[in-house]
């Protein structure tokens, strides 16, 4: 992603958004069957996800740590974990009221 952490967070809460819009909404538009296929697709959206947030979070941070600038990627990390963390219960909170 970027070294700005600011953007990373609203990157993966966007992320969570389309999904969770997506999983809310598909029952209007396929109907609800119960199939083997549901589990397959959520253990697979699941694995997808796993991986789009490694990159989101991880990918900067770690070409630092690589180029040896350890301060800066333990920083970069950090900053982006706090912002997401800050937009996510900011959501939560507007959600509650």
């Amino acid at each position: 992603m970027t070294k700005n952490p600011i953007i990373n967070a609203l990157a993966a809460l966007l992320y969570i958004v389309l999904v969770v819009s997506l999983l809310h909404y598909a029952p209007l538009f396929f109907g609800k069957e119960e199939s083997i296929f549901i589990p397959i697709a959520m253990l697979s959206l699941f694995v997808f996800s796993a991986a789009c947030m490694g990159y989101i979070f991880l990918y900067q941070p770690l070409q630092l740590f690589l180029e040896g600038e350890k301060k800066k990627s333990v920083n970069l990390f950090l900053k982006t974990l706090g912002a997401f963390a800050t937009s996510a219960v900011t959501l939560v909170l507007i959600g509650l009221y």
